[in-house]
């Protein structure tokens, strides 16, 4: 089992910020209460800890929050698309009018509660693999990994022009005032919690983490693979081709950054070892900062992101998502730069050997690859196989292969039942159904 650390300190700090339990730390931040005194009581702590969580649905449902008062956490993050967005936009629209695009595709926030913290050199723990190995960069949330919990991740979209368009925390607090949740905000955080900005906004963030740690929404394990992982279904022959495909570093070496295996402690994978990788995506000219020449998405080391913008090493890396519920995406790497899983994978497998498939040519008719990058940088990008190829030389993955992955990625997306689940709900209705009829 692997213990959900941020959820468990929100239980103990939330305790002990009530407005009738440590009432003298009720205004202070976490870090200030840290250590804390004798654990709560478990089944109080964790009622407060629901009650919470559905403070933060409500909050992440709210279109109230924004300045166009039209967006929600859940218009780019939708429940029906693995908290991804639920269109084929590239970037979503966001600002005070609806009308302003971001710079990077929405990514999913499905998968993350275990995310470790932003780490320029990342050793595994011994439930998940090898501890002695340096991964380098990993962890943090957002493409570029630049906050490690959601509490910080949520304040970018509150804040961001482009996005729900808040001029400030004050503007935050303000909504959430006004909104039909004012008065659980008060009972769980003290009458008094909107005279303190900031605590009100930290509260708010509080919220929706634990909302966004439910793990029976963002963590369900609910996939064919996972059913099989469990012995409870077999796979296709062509979802096995596919897997056996992703697994092998002759082919497509996906495992490598996505691990598709049990840990060794037999937890569940979550197809992302949460690193840093430069693949060199072409540049996408559906977002419109890229009209301009000089602009570039450096990723971790720029520009959103500017504690590592003097490492140039960093430069085009961007976090490896999960690959779990992928199928439901509409858009596919950090600049939505593709509309298919099947170009998403055929991308992978032909980046080198088909270049001029993927980059637009200059005047002269030479292919410009890696043009969403520039040149000083392009010794990041991953040479890894399948990416060890030339023009000219075969995929490592063929037609069929790229097929047969993606058919497997199909395995991944959430809300499968087996039939051995089915079967016992089918007969448990239909005898609820002769007990209620009799």
């Amino acid at each position: 089992m692997t213990f959900n650390y941020p959820a468990i300190a929100v239980l103990a700090v939330s305790f002990c910020a009530a407005a009738n339990g440590c009432a003298a730390e009720a205004t202070a931040t976490p870090e200030q209460t840290l250590p804390w005194g004798a654990d709560p009581p478990a089944g109080p702590a964790y009622a407060r800890a629901a009650r919470i969580a559905d403070l933060g649905r409500q909050l992440f449902f709210d279109p109230g929050l924004s300045a166009s008062r039209s967006i929600a956490c859940a218009n780019c993050h939708s429940p029906a698309a693995a908290f991804g967005p639920a269109n084929a936009l590239s970037v979503q629209l966001g600002g005070a009018k609806r009308n302003l695009p971001g710079t990077r595709a929405a990514p999913s926030l499905t998968y993350l509660a275990s995310a470790p913290f932003f780490t320029e050199h990342f050793y595994e723990s011994e439930d998940d693999g090898d501890e002695s190995v340096d991964q380098g960069p990993a962890g943090g949330r957002t493409w570029d990994g630049r906050v490690n919990r959601p509490r910080d991740q949520a304040a970018i979209p509150l804040l961001a022009p482009n996005e729900m368009a808040n001029i400030s925390e004050a503007a935050v607090v303000a909504r959430a005032a006004r909104a039909p949740y004012a008065a659980r905000m008060r009972e769980l955080y003290g009458a008094t919690v909107f005279a303190d900005t900031h605590r009100a906004f930290s509260a708010i963030g509080e919220a929706l983490e634990a909302f966004q740690e439910s793990p029976e929404l963002f963590s369900p394990y609910t996939s064919k693979y996972d059913a099989f992982l469990r012995g409870q279904v077999a796979l296709s022959e062509q979802e096995a081709r596919g897997l056996a495909a992703f697994n092998d570093p002759a082919k497509g070496n996906c495992a490598r950054c996505h691990k598709s295996q049990l840990t060794p402690a037999r937890n569940l994978p979550k197809f992302t070892d949460f690193g840093f990788v430069a693949i060199g995506v072409p540049r996408n000219p559906a977002i419109p900062a890229n009209a301009d020449p000089n602009y570039y998405d450096l990723g971790a080391c720029g520009p959103l992101r500017r504690d590592l913008a003097d490492r140039p090493e960093y430069c085009g890396m961007f976090k490896a998502p999960t690959l779990r519920n992928v199928a439901v995406r509409r858009s596919f790497y950090h600049n939505g730069i593709f509309h298919t899983l099947e170009e998403a994978v055929a991308f992978y497998a032909t980046r080198d050997t088909n270049p001029e498939r993927w980059y637009p040519r200059s005047v002269d008719g030479q292919v410009q690859k890696f043009d969403d990058l520039p040149s000083q940088y392009r010794a990041n990008i991953d040479v890894e196989p399948p990416f060890d190829r030339k023009p000219g030389d075969v995929p490592a993955l063929s037609d069929e292969d790229v097929a047969d992955v993606v058919a497997f990625l199909r395995t991944l997306t959430d809300g499968f039942t087996p039939p051995v689940l089915r079967a016992r709900q089918t007969a448990n209705a239909a005898a609820n159904q002769s007990f209620f009829v009799r």
